[in-house]
């Protein structure tokens, strides 16, 4: 029984209380690449990132990280502290979709998302992939807005999308060159 317990776990997103933010001090950041080595770091800094049940799990993260298809990026802080990280898989018809992206909500509203998103449009440029879509939570008025200032288009809303019966926008982007 123990043992199933355990494995239970495994795959339960990691529930934390929610934590007061006190905006962080200000400081320079760079991107760089996420790797297998970087999975208990960016799995403390998600649960951060995302409310209880919204979080992806260590099987998740670990499955993103071993797949070839996938780019991830991690965002690190002058201090060296990782503050924000992206998934994006290349799919089979040749378009980026980005899985996740996240950052510390001390260091946010700071431009690092778009930072982020900038990031990943031109590694796919780079790769001749000229499409880029994602979902967002219908509720996420900030994101939308962000997506939006990127050059994204909600094409379709997706009904209970969400784990908690919450609506989904998809969005899309065409990367020129």
């Amino acid at each position: 029984m123990a043992v199933l317990q355990k494995i239970r776990k495994f795959f339960e997103p990691q529930i934390f209380e929610e934590e007061a933010v006190v905006p962080a001090p200000p400081t320079t950041y760079s991107i760089h690449p996420l790797t297998a080595k970087h999975l208990n770091e960016v799995m403390l800094l998600n649960v951060r990132c995302f409310k209880a049940g919204e979080n992806y799990t260590k099987y998740t993260f670990s499955y993103l990280l071993s797949e070839p298809n996938t780019l991830s990026y991690r965002l690190i802080s002058a201090e060296g502290n990782m503050v924000g990280f992206i998934f994006l898989m290349i799919n089979s018809n040749g378009a980026g979709h980005v899985t996740t992206i996240g950052v510390a909500p001390e260091h946010r509203r700071r431009g690092l998302g778009i930072k982020l998103m900038e990031h990943v449009e031109k590694a796919l440029k780079t790769r001749g992939i000229s499409m880029i879509t994602l979902e967002v939570r219908n509720t996420n008025a900030a994101a939308q807005e962000m997506y939006r200032s990127l050059g994204f288009s909600v094409v379709q809303r997706l009904r209970e999308y969400y784990n908690n019966g919450e609506d989904g926008l998809l969005m899309v982007k065409s990367i020129d060159y």
